[in-house]
């Protein structure tokens, strides 16, 4: 590892490391950071008059004073301020970019290894207030894992910080204190899911439509390339309104108050996916059009497509009608100047290269659990006792995290893992009822105690990754990049 370090004047042999080759990096032309791994332990090892910035431990080497600086969030800080590249940007307006959520802070590697062979630029600190709830971290956890991971791995193109799935003003603010620089609103609680089951009349009775309303959409084709043509009737512009109506109100409200005057640091994502029905086409334009005459500046849409977006399995549903739908979707897109943005993009190979036909290459795809359900594989292929006694535990508490997430597990369907040899508990990861139950179950498997208050598998699953960091990076770039190569086959 310590090969090719670029002239860095550093005594080995009173300090002995290993240095990380790609982190290597001049400091203001006046010392050098880098990280290396100590005793099992990776630290910051900064030479120079800059060291004296980084809490640690002083000391003297090659004639320089040093510092070798714990990876915590005070030193990260430092960092982002001496290292312009470990902060994140703005990604969104960027062709191509791809989000990788990161539940365990370890990731970063795998997900970068991925990234390097295409030119789409990756989200790296992507997570829900759900997920950090569940996992016990914060924003402040992921957004430093994030910034280690380029440093570490010599990242320059440019990374982006989302904060996943907010609802509530005050979660948009602190995000953007921190730095975060994406924003997905999800409007999910201001989306009615009655409008469908309500007749004509039911919908006439309670949305009268106003002249102003009339004017913009009734007796019109709206043409949105491609040779698409949007049309509205009474009844259908009705139940738009009906719908969507609050949730444009709250969108609007949102990027007005804390992101318009950022428009050039932050890029707004507006996510109406989680809802009970699809988005019609004709939604979509009409949601688009009426945050657009609101002066909302958007970076993308995320629809609910037709079909199921279900965790960490394949797009459930009909292939053809989804490729025709995504051709339209995707034209509004255009239209209007931003991108599509897929959620639960995790794992739905079958759509990827309809997805990058259809959006002609510009794209914004989400992925979190599936570098999760990586790690877990991981953990059946390096230590299967320890596996067979977390998998236990997930169908314990499998009916505990349906609460949460939507998902058509059948767990009667599940093997029994005491009868599988060893050499069989990786392959479980190719069945969905598997990959389901343990992507919603990450929660409780990394926090639940015992009657002691200790970890029940925590500590141990972090120890073993830790020791198997080269083996989950690999399984990483070869799951993500499968994600991409489909994405990019047009």
């Amino acid at each position: 590892m310590n090969n090719n370090l670029n002239g860095l004047p550093f005594n080995f042999s009173k300090y002995p490391c290993r240095v990380y080759p790609a982190s290597v990096n001049k400091l203001n032309g006046d010392g050098w950071a880098f990280i290396a791994e100590k005793n099992g332990e990776d630290m910051l090892i900064v030479m120079g008059s800059k060291a004296v910035e980084y809490q640690g431990k002083h000391f003297q080497n090659a004639g320089f004073s040093c510092i070798e600086a714990p990876l915590n969030s005070a030193n990260a800080q430092i960092l982002r301020q001496h290292f312009t590249f470990t902060a994140p940007v703005p990604v969104l307006r960027k062709d191509r970019s791809f989000g990788l959520g990161d539940r365990l802070g370890i990731a970063g590697e795998g997900h970068l290894q991925a990234m390097v062979e295409y030119d789409a630029y990756p989200v790296l600190a992507q997570q829900s207030s759900r997920e950090l709830n569940l996992t016990q971290r914060s924003y402040v956890d992921v957004l430093d894992a994030a910034s280690w991971a380029v440093f570490r791995h010599g990242y320059r193109r440019g990374f982006g910080a989302d904060g996943d799935h907010l609802k509530k003003p005050e979660e948009v603010e602190y995000v953007l204190s921190l730095g975060f620089t994406m924003i997905t609103l999800d409007c999910s609680e201001y989306i009615r899911n009655d409008v469908d089951d309500m007749s004509m009349e039911q919908v006439a009775k309670e949305c009268v439509l106003t002249d102003e309303m009339r004017q913009r959409y009734l007796g019109q084709s709206f043409n949105v390339g491609d040779e698409i043509a949007i049309t509205f009737c009474e009844d259908s512009l009705r139940r738009c309104i009906l719908i969507y109506k609050k949730a444009i109100e709250f969108a609007a409200e949102i990027f007005k108050v804390h992101i318009s005057d950022k428009t050039d640091q932050v890029d707004f994502e507006v996510s109406i996916d989680e809802t009970a029905t699809p988005t019609l086409p004709k939604q979509h334009y009409f949601v688009a059009n009426e945050l657009v005459h609101r002066g909302v500046k958007i970076a993308t849409v995320a629809p609910r497509f037709c079909g199921e977006f279900q965790k960490g399995v394949d797009y459930i549903g009909d292939v053809k009608q989804f490729d025709a739908e995504m051709k339209v979707h995707a034209a509004i897109a255009r239209h209007f100047g931003y991108k599509l943005s897929i959620h639960s993009g995790s794992d739905k190979f079958s759509v990827f290269p309809s997805i990058g036909k259809n959006a002609k290459g510009r794209f914004h795809v989400k992925t979190a659990g599936t570098s999760w359900l990586v790690a877990m594989q991981v953990v059946a292929e390096a230590d299967p006792v320890l596996y067979r006694q977390v998998h236990k535990h997930a169908l314990e508490r499998f009916r505990d995290a349906t609460k949460y997430y939507r998902v058509t597990t059948d767990i009667a369907n599940l093997p029994d893992v005491d009868t599988l040899e060893d050499k069989s508990l990786p392959e479980l990861f190719m069945l969905n009822d598997v990959r389901q139950l343990i992507h919603i179950t990450y929660g409780f498997i990394l926090t639940d105690k015992d009657d002691k208050g200790n970890f029940l598998f925590r500590d141990q699953l972090y120890v073993l990754w830790n020791k198997n960091r080269e083996l989950y990076a690999q399984r990483l770039k070869e799951h993500i990049g499968r994600h991409l190569k489909l994405l990019y086959n047009q």
